[in-house]
C-alpha cells in the first residue's frame, strides 16, 4: 500500500483552467496563449518567478461545465514561443498533484489559490500484488500500442518503474473520457490509481476486439462485392472478344477518343501525350475517378485550336488602311497607334520574305498600355484586333490572387481547369488572337501564390513559345499572340513583369480631342441609349467645349460621357412632359438650366477677390495622380509671434519626401533672404505653417519644391503669386531646379485648369516633345535652372515701396 500522505509547504499558484481537458503529472502539453485565461496564468507565473528561483509555476485545474475539480496539477512553464500553426503558445510540464485550498492574491490578472502538494510515494520494495499489477498494466498497454504500430512508445512504457508515473502515463490514452481522466487525477493513492488505469485499459481492449470482429464481417461483404465486380468485368471482356470473332462492331468511348485524337490536327508531342491518356482510359474502369479526369483533359486538348490561325486581313498588310481604322475608332493616342503601325509594317515585311517563324518563335507583341482611367485602353484592344482582322479576347485580371488562375490547376484536384490564358486561346478559336490583359496592375498575391510571377513566362517573348499550363502539361505556342496589358498605376506592376513588356503611355486627351470624341463617338452612342434621333437633339461645339472644360476635369472621357447622358435624359424627360419641343439645339447657354452650374471653373475666370492666389502665400503647383495630372495649391502662413510657436508645421497628409522638400525650401529662403530682399528675421521667432488642401488625399514626391519656395517667398514679401502661373520642379539647397517626371500629364492638367504660363525645370525640355502641339500653342512654357528665375516669373511686382504685410495665423 502507499505510504501515508504527508503535507508539503503550502503553495500560492495562479490557476490555469483547462476546459474539458485533464493533464496528469508527467505529461508535457502545449497550450495556446491566445486563450485569455491561459495567457493570464502564464504571465502571472512569469511575474512571480522573477522573485523566486526556478521556472514559472502554474496550477493546471480541469474545468468541467464551468465547475473546477478539487485537485489540480502543479505545472512548470518550460518554454514560451510559437506553436506549429504560428500562434503564440507555452509548453507546460505536469509535476505533481496539488490539493486546492482557499483563494489568495498574486500578481497579474489570473486567479490565485493556495494549494498543498500530495505525497504520492509507495513503499520500496513493492509488495508482491503491486508488482503483479504493474506487469499486467504493461502487458495490456503493450498489446494496445502494438495494434496501433507505436513500437517506440512500447519501449518507453516498459522502462517506467515508478507506480505513480506508470498510472499517470495513461493520461495520454485517447480513448479515455474527460470524466475518466478526472477520476484518475483525484485518486491520490498510486496503487489504487494504477488499478483504475488497468481496468480502463482492459475494458477498452475488450471493446476493440468486438469492433474488429464487426469490421472483419463488413470486409468480407466488401470482398464479395469486389469479386462480383471483377467477374462482371471479365464477362464483358469475353463478350467483347466474341463480338470481334463474329464481326460485330460496337463503338466504345475509348475507341471514339482514339479516333478523334488520330483525326485531329495536333502537334506531334501533343498527339503522343493524348494517345497515352487514351491508353490509360482504356485500362481504367467506368467507376474509376481517373477516367473522368482523363475524359475532361482529352476534351480540353481536342477543343484547342493547335494549328488554326486567323489569316491577317488585307487591311493588316495595308498599313494605311489599318491606321485609318485606328483613327476612325479612337481620336488621339498617337503613340500607341504609331507602335501598332510599326508592328504591322514589320510583320508585313517578315511575311514578304518568308520569315514567319524565326528560331521557333513567331512575330507576336507584348505591349503595356499605362494611363489614367477613361482614356480608352480597354476599347483600344478591340480596335487593334479589328485593324488586324484577328479575334479579340479580354482577360480581366483585377483582383486575381491565385497563381492557378494563370497557369491552371493540377489535374489531380477535383474540378481542375486550365488557366485563363489557355481558356482565352480556346475561346478565340485561333492561336494568334489579340488578348487584352485588363488591369494587370491590380493583380494581388497571397498564400496561394503570385499571379504576376506566373505571367512572367506568358509575356516573355523568349519563353512563351513553349508555355506549359499545369493542367495541360504540354507545350503551347503563344509567340504569335498579341498581348495588350492595361494598367492605371505603373509603380504597381512588378519590375520583372514590366521589363518583359513594351511600355506605351496614354497620358490623357486634350480639350480638342475630347470634343472630337464627344462629337463622333459619345454623343451618337448616348442619343441611341436615350431613344433620340440624331436630328432631334443637336449639341453644338460650344456646349461640348464647356462640358469638357468646366463640367468635367479628367484625363479620360468617362465623366464627359456621363454629363452628355445626363443632358440628353433631361431633354427627353422635358419633351415627354410637354415642356420642350423637338428638334432642339443645346447651346452653351442652355447647360446651366439643364444640368446645373459648372463644377470646375478656371481660376482665371473667377472674380479676382475669390481666387485662391488673391492673398500672399498661395502658389499653384502641378502633380500627377492615378487619374492623370492635376493642379495643386500650396498655402503658407506665419504664426503670431506672441504665441511662441516656432518651427515648421506641415499639413495635408504629406509623405516623407514632400516634408523634406518643405524643409529644403525653408532653409534656402533663410540662407538667401538678404539676397532675395525677404524679411527672413521674422522666421526666427515665428512658426511657419505650410498646408496642401484636399487633406484626405495622400501626397508625396519632390516636384512641389519650387511651389513651396514660391509660396513662402510670396508670404514673406507680401507679393501675390500670378493666377495664370503654375509650376513644378524639385529644388535643392543651393536653389537649383532639378528635373521631375510626368511633364506631359502636368501640362495637360494646366491646360485643363485654364493656366497659361507653366514653369518647368530646364532639364525637362526634351519631355515637351511628347506634349500635343495644340496644348503647347496655348501655354507659355518657361524652362528654368534656378529658383530665382521662378520667383521673377511667378511673383507679381512689388507695391510702391510699401512694407509688405505678412499674413498671420493665430
Amino acid at each position: 500500500m502507499a505510504a501515508e500522505s504527508t503535507a508539503f509547504t503550502p503553495l500560492a499558484l495562479p490557476v490555469l483552467p483547462l476546459d474539458d481537458e485533464v493533464v496528469l503529472p508527467g505529461m508535457v502539453v502545449p497550450l495556446d496563449l491566445n486563450d485569455a485565461d491561459v495567457r493570464a496564468a502564464v504571465e502571472a507565473a512569469q511575474a512571480a518567478a522573477r522573485s523566486e528561483p526556478g521556472k514559472p509555476k502554474v496550477l493546471l485545474v480541469p474545468r468541467i461545465d464551468g465547475t473546477y475539480a478539487g485537485t489540480g496539477v502543479l505545472g512548470t512553464v518550460e518554454q514560451v514561443g510559437r506553436l506549429a500553426d504560428g500562434d503564440p503558445g507555452a509548453l507546460i510540464r505536469g509535476r505533481g498533484r496539488v490539493k486546492i485550498g482557499a483563494g489568495t492574491t498574486g500578481p497579474g490578472a489570473a486567479l490565485w489559490v493556495e494549494g498543498t502538494r500530495l505525497d504520492e510515494r509507495v513503499p520500496d520494495p513493492l509488495p508482491g500484488h503491486v508488482t503483479e499489477l504493474v506487469k499486467e498494466y504493461k502487458a495490456l498497454a503493450t498489446a494496445w500500442l502494438r495494434k496501433r504500430g507505436a513500437w517506440q512508445v512500447v519501449d518507453r512504457v516498459q522502462a517506467i518503474d515508478d507506480v505513480s508515473a506508470l498510472a499517470d502515463n495513461s493520461g495520454y490514452s485517447p480513448f479515455l473520457t474527460t470524466d475518466q481522466k478526472v477520476e484518475l487525477l483525484e485518486t491520490a493513492d498510486p496503487v489504487a490509481r494504477l488499478k483504475l488505469a488497468t481496468q480502463q485499459l482492459r475494458d477498452h481492449l475488450a471493446e476493440q476486439d468486438v469492433a474488429e470482429t464487426i469490421a472483419k464481417d463488413v470486409q468480407e461483404g466488401v470482398d464479395k462485392q469486389q469479386r462480383e465486380f471483377l467477374l462482371r468485368r471479365q464477362l464483358e471482356a469475353v463478350r467483347k472478344e466474341l463480338r470481334e470473332l463474329g464481326g460485330e462492331k460496337e463503338g466504345e468511348e475509348s475507341d471514339d477518343y482514339r479516333a478523334r485524337v488520330e483525326a485531329a490536327d495536333l502537334p506531334e508531342k501533343v498527339r503522343e501525350a493524348a494517345l497515352k491518356e487514351v491508353d490509360k482510359l482504356e485500362r481504367s474502369s467506368d467507376q474509376s475517378p481517373e477516367g473522368s479526369w482523363i475524359r475532361t483533359w482529352l476534351d480540353t486538348v481536342l477543343e484547342l485550336p493547335w494549328n488554326e490561325r486567323t489569316d491577317d486581313s488585307s487591311s493588316a498588310y495595308d498599313i494605311r488602311g489599318a491606321k485609318e481604322i485606328l483613327d476612325a475608332e479612337h481620336a488621339g493616342l498617337e503613340d500607341v497607334k504609331e507602335r501598332i503601325t510599326e508592328y504591322l509594317a514589320v510583320r508585313k515585311r517578315r511575311s514578304d520574305r518568308g520569315l514567319g517563324v524565326v528560331g521557333g518563335r513567331r512575330g507576336g507583341a507584348v505591349l503595356a498600355l499605362v494611363g489614367p482611367p477613361g482614356v480608352g485602353k480597354t476599347s483600344l484592344g478591340e480596335s487593334v484586333a479589328h485593324a488586324m482582322g484577328r479575334k479579340f479576347v479580354r482577360v480581366a485580371l483585377g483582383g486575381v490572387r491565385d497563381e492557378a488562375e494563370i497557369r491552371g490547376h493540377r489535374r489531380t484536384y477535383v474540378g481542375a481547369l486550365p488557366g485563363r490564358i489557355v481558356r482565352a486561346i480556346k475561346e478565340a478559336g485561333s492561336m494568334n488572337p489579340v488578348v487584352l490583359l485588363d488591369e494587370i496592375d491590380k493583380v494581388g498575391s497571397d498564400f496561394r501564390g503570385d499571379p504576376a510571377a506566373a505571367l512572367l513566362e506568358v509575356l516573355d517573348p523568349a519563353q512563351n513559345h513553349t508555355f506549359r499550363d499545369h493542367y495541360l502539361e504540354v507545350e503551347l505556342d503563344l509567340s504569335d499572340v498579341v498581348f495588350l496589358a492595361t494598367a492605371n498605376v505603373l509603380e504597381a506592376i512588378p519590375e520583372a513583369l514590366l521589363d518583359r513588356m513594351e511600355l506605351v503611355r496614354l497620358d490623357g486627351y486634350t480639350e480638342d480631342e475630347k470634343i472630337v470624341i464627344a462629337r463622333d463617338h459619345l454623343l451618337p452612342r448616348q442619343l441611341e441609349r436615350a431613344g433620340l434621333e440624331k436630328d432631334e437633339v443637336v449639341v453644338d461645339e460650344g456646349a461640348l467645349r464647356k462640358l469638357a472644360g468646366e463640367y468635367t476635369r479628367e484625363a479620360g472621357v468617362r465623366n464627359l460621357e456621363r454629363s452628355i447622358a445626363r443632358l440628353l435624359r433631361k431633354v427627353a424627360a422635358q419633351h415627354e412632359l410637354g415642356e420642350r419641343k423637338l428638334p432642339f439645339t443645346v447651346g452653351e447657354g442652355d447647360l446651366r438650366d439643364l444640368i446645373g452650374r459648372p463644377h470646375h471653373v478656371p481660376e482665371s475666370a473667377q472674380d479676382p477677390a475669390e481666387r485662391r492666389t488673391a492673398v500672399p502665400g498661395v502658389a499653384t503647383g502641378l502633380a500627377v495622380t492615378g487619374a492623370g495630372g492635376d493642379v495643386l495649391f500650396v498655402e503658407a502662413s506665419l504664426a503670431d509671434p506672441e504665441t511662441g510657436a516656432a518651427g515648421l508645421t506641415l499639413t495635408g497628409q504629406l509623405g516623407d519626401v514632400m516634408k523634406e522638400s518643405a524643409q529644403i525650401a525653408l532653409s534656402f529662403l533663410r540662407s538667401h533672404g538678404a539676397e532675395l530682399e525677404l524679411p527672413v528675421a521674422d522666421l526666427k521667432d515665428r512658426g511657419v505653417h505650410i498646408h496642401f488642401p484636399a487633406g484626405a488625399v495622400p501626397k508625396d514626391g519632390p516636384s512641389a519644391g519650387v511651389t513651396m519656395t514660391t509660396a513662402l517667398a510670396s508670404l514673406l514679401s507680401g507679393r501675390l503669386v500670378r493666377t495664370d502661373v503654375a509650376m513644378t520642379g524639385e529644388v535643392s539647397l543651393t536653389g537649383r531646379v532639378l528635373p521631375i517626371g510626368g511633364v506631359k500629364q502636368k501640362l495637360l492638367a494646366a491646360h485643363r485648369a485654364g493656366v497659361t504660363t507653366v514653369v518647368i525645370p530646364k532639364r525637362n525640355e526634351p519631355d515637351l516633345d511628347d506634349v500635343p502641339a495644340e496644348v503647347l500653342d496655348k501655354l507659355d512654357v518657361h524652362a528654368v535652372t534656378d529658383v530665382r528665375q521662378v520667383l521673377e516669373l511667378a511673383l507679381s511686382p512689388a507695391t510702391n515701396g510699401a512694407a509688405p504685410e505678412v499674413p498671420v495665423a493665430a
